[in-house]
């Protein structure tokens, strides 16, 4: 039921994501790839990644394009993102809980 309940929180995620006219595939795909490691760790928010293997997961090649689009998931209210600046230490990603509010 609560796995469910989150694959439900993703789907309602993307279906804003297709009404929103600044959302990119770039975007849904670093999406996706930010639910697979919030999935892969419990749906525990937040979540510690790394920009190297966010990029792989999603096949984005340009660390300026990762960094403009995680930026700009971060304004649009999709997610919050808390960079850290630190190479070993991950930064933070909050998943939205659309139920708390």
């Amino acid at each position: 039921m609560i796995i469910s309940k989150k694959l439900a929180s993703y789907n309602d995620l993307i279906k804003r994501m297709g009404t929103d006219k600044r959302i990119l595939a770039t975007h849904v795909s670093l999406l996706t790839a930010l639910f697979i490691f919030w999935q892969r760790g419990g749906f525990v928010s937040p979540f510690s990644i790394t920009r190297k293997t966010v990029m792989a997961y999603a096949k984005i090649a340009s660390i300026a394009t990762y960094h403009k689009c995680i930026r700009e998931l971060d304004d649009y209210g999709y997610i919050r993102y808390q960079p850290s600046f630190h190479p070993a230490k991950g930064s933070l990603v909050y998943w939205p809980d659309w139920n708390k509010s």
